[in-house]
Order: C-alpha cells, then sequence, then structure tokens
C-alpha cells in the first residue's frame, strides 16, 4: 500500500505531463485527481494503522540505489508516525487542491502541463517524508525545489513570475548548500546515512570536537546547524525568506499546495525526524528558537500592511513556521508537527478561499478594490471565517490547540533558556498582530463597500490614499499597484467591477467545506494523541522523547496568565481590527499617514529585498560582467580563437594584397625572390 501511495502520483504526473497533449485537458485533470484521492484514502488508511493502531511502523526496502566503498543507499520507505502524519497532511491537502483547480484553472489552456507539476510537487514531497536516509530525504527536498520552481514559473510568458520562480530556486539553493554540507559531516561521522543508524550513533559522539577553520568546535552542534540552514531556506526562515511572497505569482491553487502542506513544512518534519541529532545540539536548538521567534515576529510586521489579498495569507504563513520552529526549538517537537498538521487545514482554506474570491473579483487581489463581498459570494465568506478564527486562535478550533500550545511549551522552557523567553515573548506578540491582520483581511474583503461601487466617495480601504503612500504601495507589488491572479484568463479585462462577483463553482467550494471541517475539528479530536495522555501510544517512538515529555509536562503547570496570553492576544487584535476596519474607517489611512515612514518600512518588508539586491545581487552582476567581458570575452576569446582567427585575417588580407591580377606584378615578384635566394647563397659561399 505504501508503495502505491508514493508512486500513484508519479503515475499521474508521467500520464498527465506525456501524453496530456493527445488525451486533452479533461482526461488528465480526472486522471491526476482520481489517483491522488486513491493514495489519500490510502494515507488515511496508514495512519489509523501506524498511528491510531498497534503497527509500529515499517521500512520496506524497494531497491539499492548505491552502494560505494562505505557509503550504502537503500531505497526504502520508512513508516511510523511522523510519516503517517505528512502522508495524510500532503496527500489530503493536495488530492482537494486538485480537485479545486479543475474549477479555478477550467480556462487556462495548459491545464495538462499544470496537473502534471502538481503531481510532480505531491511525488517529490511523498518521497521526502517516507525517506529513510538522508540522500533519499535529500532527492525529495530538491524534487520539491524543482516542481517548486515549475509551479511558481507556470505563467512563464509573464516575467515576474519568471522572477519570482528564479527567486525561489536561488535562495532556496543557498539552504540546499547548507543542508548538503550536513549531511557530508553526518556520513563523515557515523559512516551511515540511514536513519536508525545514524540515531544508534548520536549518543557516542555528543560533546566530541571537529577541527573547523583552525578551531575545535562540537560536531554535533555545527552537523545540526548546517542541517537547520537547510530548513530556514525551504520554510522561509529569517534571512532566507524573501522568496516566498513573491511566489505568489503562481496560480492560487499552488499557492495553497506549497504554503499548506508541502514544500514549506518540509523544513519543520526535517528537524523532528532529525530530532535525535538537534537534542544533543542545544546550542543548535537554541538557534532554531531564535530564529522561530524573530520570523513569528517580523512576517506578522510585514503582514499588517500588506494589500494584496494573496500576500497577506503569504506572511501568515512565514510566520506560522516560526511558531512550530520555536515549538521544536524549545524541544517539543510533537507540538511543532501538531502546528503543522493543524495548520495545513486552515490555511489550505484561507488560500483556497483567496482564490474563491479572486475568482469572484474577475482576479482582482487588491483589498483595497474589494469590500461588501459577504452579500455576494456568502458561503466563501463563511469558509474565510472558519478559517480566520483557526488562525487566530478562537476557543475550540484546530489553531487555539497547537498555536496556544506552543506558547504554553515556550513559557515552560523559559525557566530555563533565554532562547525560550525570546520565544514566548515573541509569540504572545505575533498572536496579536496575526489576529489583527486577519481580520482586517476580511473586513477589508467582506465588509464596508467596494470601491467604485455603493460608496465611491468613501476611503475605508484605501490604507492611505496619499500619493506619496500610494507610491510606495505600487512598489511593493514590483510596479503594479493592482496585482491580478491572471490564472485562465491571462488577457481578460473584466476585472474591475464590469461584471458582479459570483460566487464559485461547486467543485472549488467543496475543498472549502471538508477543509474548514479540518480547521474546526483538528485540533480537539487529535490533540490527545499529538501532546496529551495518548502521546507515548501515538507516536511510538518516532520522536526524540526524553527532553520534550519534560516540557510537556511542564507546560500544564504554568501561571495562568501565561496560558490566558495569546486568548487575551487574539481577542485585541480583533477589537483593534474593528475598530480601524468597522467602526472608524479612515483610521488606517490617518495612522499610515503619522508615521509615514514606519509604514513604508513595513509596506516594503523591512527592505530585505533591496538589501539583499544592494549585497548580493548588484555585486554578483558586476563580478558577471566582469568575467564575462573582461575574462572570458577580453582574455580567454581576445587571446584565444578569436584572437588567433584574428590574426589569420589579418594575415590573409595582406596575402590578398598580392593577389592583383597583373603579369607584371607576377613576373617582379619572381625576379625579387631569384634576386633573394641568389644572394643567399652567394652569401653563403663567400663564408
Amino acid at each position: 500500500m505504501i508503495q502505491a501511495i508514493v508512486f500513484l502520483p508519479l503515475l499521474g504526473f508521467l500520464i498527465a505531463g506525456v501524453f496530456g497533449r493527445k488525451i486533452g485537458p479533461r482526461p488528465s485533470e480526472l486522471v491526476t485527481t482520481g489517483l491522488l484521492f486513491a493514495s489519500a484514502a490510502m494515507s488515511w488508511i496508514t495512519f489509523v494503522d501506524v498511528a491510531l493502531g498497534h503497527n509500529h511502523g515499517f521500512t520496506p526496502v524497494l531497491a539499492n540505489w548505491m552502494t560505494v566503498g562505505a557509503l550504502k543507499v537503500d531505497w526504502a520507505l520508512r513508516v511510523d508516525t511522523l510519516t503517517a502524519v505528512m502522508l495524510v497532511v500532503v496527500t489530503t491537502v493536495s488530492s482537494l487542491v486538485h480537485l479545486y483547480s479543475i474549477g479555478y484553472m477550467h480556462e487556462d489552456p495548459s491545464r495538462p502541463r499544470f496537473f502534471a507539476y502538481l503531481s510532480l510537487f505531491t511525488f517529490a514531497m511523498l518521497t521526502l517524508v517516507t525517506a529513510d536516509n538522508l540522500v533519499q530525504m535529500f532527492f525529495g527536498w530538491e524534487g520539491v525545489g524543482l516542481a517548486s520552481y515549475l509551479l511558481i514559473g507556470f505563467w512563464y510568458e509573464k516575467p515576474s513570475a519568471c522572477a519570482a520562480a528564479i527567486k525561489a530556486f536561488v535562495v532556496n539553493r543557498v539552504g540546499d548548500f547548507g543542508f548538503a554540507l550536513g549531511i557530508f559531516l553526518i556520513f563523515q561521522l557515523t559512516q551511515s546515512l540511514t536513519f536508525n543508524e545514524v540515531f544508534a550513533a548520536v549518543p557516542g559522539l555528543a560533546g566530541k570536537p571537529i577541527h573547523v577553520f583552525g578551531l575545535d568546535v562540537d560536531a554535533l552542534t555545527i552537523a545540526a546547524f548546517l542541517l537547520f540552514i537547510g530548513a530556514m531556506g525551504k520554510s522561509a526562515q529569517f534571512f532566507l525568506h524573501t522568496w516566498l511572497p513573491d511566489a505568489m505569482e503562481g496560480p492560487t491553487p499552488v499557492s495553497a499546495l506549497i504554503h499548506a502542506a508541502t514544500m514549506v513544512t518540509a523544513g519543520v518534519f526535517m528537524v523532528a525526524r532529525l530530532s535525535p541529532i538537534f537534542e544533543h545540539a542545544p546550542a543548535a536548538l537554541a538557534f532554531v528558537t531564535v530564529i522561530g521567534a524573530i520570523t513569528a515576529f517580523f512576517a506578522a510586521t510585514v503582514g499588517l500592511v500588506q494589500n494584496d489579498i494573496k500576500r497577506v495569507i503569504a506572511y501568515s504563513t512565514c510566520s506560522q513556521l516560526g511558531y512550530m520552529f520555536v515549538a521544536e526549538g524549545v524541544g517539543a517537537y510533537s507540538l511543532g508537527v501538531f502546528h503543522l498538521f493543524t495548520h495545513a487545514f486552515f490555511k489550505a482554506l484561507l488560500f483556497l478561499g483567496a482564490g474563491s474570491v479572486i475568482h469572484a473579483m474577475h482576479h482582482e487581489q487588491d483589498m483595497r478594490n474589494m469590500g461588501g463581498l459577504r452579500k455576494d459570494i456568502p458561503f466563501t465568506f463563511a469558509m474565510m471565517t472558519i478559517g480566520t478564527l483557526a488562525l487566530t486562535g478562537f476557543p475550540l478550533t484546530a489553531g487555539y490547540f497547537s498555536k496556544d500550545g506552543i506558547i504554553e511549551a515556550a513559557f515552560a522552557a523559559s525557566g530555563h533558556s533565554t532562547a525560550a523567553m525570546l520565544g514566548f515573548v515573541s509569540t504572545v506578540v505575533a498572536a496579536g498582530l496575526t489576529s489583527f491582520y486577519s481580520w482586517r483581511l476580511v473586513f477589508m474583503t467582506f465588509f464596508g463597500h467596494r470601491a467604485g461601487h455603493e460608496a465611491p466617495h468613501n476611503h475605508t480601504h484605501d490604507e492611505p490614499t496619499a500619493a506619496d503612500l500610494a507610491h510606495a504601495a505600487a512598489l511593493n507589488d514590483h510596479g503594479h499597484a493592482h496585482a491580478h491572479d491572471d490564472h485562465a484568463h491571462g488577457h481578460d479585462d473584466h476585472g474591475h467591477g464590469h461584471h458582479a462577483p459570483h460566487e464559485s463553482p461547486i467543485v472549488m467550494l467543496i475543498p472549502l467545506a471538508v477543509l474548514a471541517v479540518g480547521a474546526i475539528g483538528a485540533g480537539f479530536i487529535f490533540e490527545p494523541y499529538f501532546a496529551g495522555h495518548a502521546y507515548g501510544e501515538f507516536w511510538k517512538g518516532a520522536l526524540f522523547t526524553s527532553e520534550h515529555n519534560e516540557v510537556l509536562h511542564e507546560m500544564h503547570n504554568i501561571p495562568a496568565w501565561a496560558g490566558y496570553s495569546p486568548t487575551a492576544m487574539m481577542v485585541l487584535g480583533f477589537l483593534v481590527a474593528l475598530y480601524v476596519y468597522v467602526l472608524k474607517p479612515g483610521t488606517a489611512q490617518q495612522l499610515a499617514g503619522a508615521f509615514p515612514r514606519l509604514y513604508q518600512f513595513l509596506l516594503n518588508k523591512w527592505y530585505f529585498d533591496e538589501l539583499y539586491d544592494a549585497i548580493f545581487v548588484k555585486p554578483a552582476f558586476v563580478i558577471g560582467r566582469l568575467f564575462w567581458k573582461g575574462g572570458d570575452g577580453a582574455i580567454i576569446d581576445g587571446l584565444g580563437p578569436d584572437g588567433v582567427a584574428a590574426r589569420v585575417a589579418d594575415g590573409a588580407k595582406i596575402a590578398v594584397r598580392l593577389q592583383t591580377g597583373f603579369i607584371y606584378n607576377y613576373a617582379f615578384a619572381m625576379l625579387i625572390g631569384v634576386a633573394a635566394i641568389v644572394t643567399y647563397f652567394v652569401a653563403g659561399g663567400l663564408r
């Protein structure tokens, strides 16, 4: 069964990718979607059997992949509780995204290619989560990166989509380089890359130094640090986060797939899978906590002022990934995976709901041009509200159990860790900011009046209207003040209110309803298993168990104010958003005008793109041109092939001048030649 779960999406990719033009778009959609639903059904069966049942897991070996000296790598599928959780998340969300895309992409001429890419993406992620060794994990890791490049740049006719795809690919290569170095070091230390053998060798390596750059440093700390660099890139953590918002250039279903269940959660999964290594590298765990805390706060601040509906949710993803790493950094790996699990439902719901809004608005993505949509698309409004409640941690929703649990665990660990205290403070503050920008999205989109309609002079959603701030907003969207998702109507021009907003087709609404059920009930149902009384029977040793069990116990003994703080911040964020965007329209404009530098600082994402452009991109272009024009052109080609050819051409020009066609010129040349020969022999005879 596990083989079918992994390889059915690959079969769908091959059918749609190779035969898509022959069989047509509709069969390509049905085949890939049907295979994904079959894979999802078997994933849930595996989850019940392995995670909820008495099966402690299994690892079928498909084939020997390579054997080079001491390195032996088998293609094996490791199935334990952690794998079962990821299988459910990946296949469920992916199958629903496939179904949703049938409606969303219904007019796109390249549907077979799109569905082939979706299936390839899913296969790569399944390969990653079922890996039994670091080489197989790296294969899936790179496969996900390749598929994301193809999906983000799906509309390759758009320069912005091509630029976003390249940016995602390049930034991820930075993290992947660190990941590869970590794998090399693990093999050097353990002489193996198979997880069981590596984990068995790790306790004996604790405290062992390694000589690097003239220094003796802890080997496992360096290894864990390098591995986490890979997670930072793939999961868009601070410093390597810049690719994530630009990935919104892809179709909205791609955004849901990348940001909810697959690519961005790969780093969280990797840290959880390698928890035995990280537990013996406390300095690396502290680094994980700090990066997660900074990311949670940073992304939340940027999300406050974004106007593109998809970018708001994208920064929300970035922030929530920070929460997951804070949990893993303080040793509560199960809570990090729990939030990954619940987050997949409500974040996919929000992205697909945003796609329904964009569909209703004829591909308009700027929230300042929306408003009052709750009457036009009531079902989408209800689904987006459920997703928002779950994201903000409303009591008894999925996010309430997982996100609040992370905050409580961070506080429980803060007594003996400064990094954990930073994690607690950052996540609590981020909880308030998350509530504000989430309800800001709901109020700007579904309440008030739409620009140019019922209240043409109402600037409730113009945030702000001053020319300089509007220009800053334009710059924020790469020179396009109003972003558009061009999916099926790439050149369609009815996106400015020429037609009334309308509800999406049923094939797009069914996935929203299914995900809404998960967004409401996933936390309440599964909390006892992930972090409650059924913890041991559920995980069965799939995660490192000694330290974080202590954290899970301690979090139940924290002060009441610490436990209630995220809920209080959630309520505060909601009330502020309600006041600013519903009760007192225009307040946001006034605040932006009162603090223009702060507004532009946040609107321009802390100027990271400009900073990286100045530090890395422009110098890289200068060096590239220097080597191209100066090195390759002037020196190598100039002195090499081009230079030799030029000298031959010069000689040929001289020789051509001798070929005049006149007999007396040739006779004179012959006479000169005879005279030279005679002179040579006479001179030689005299000696």
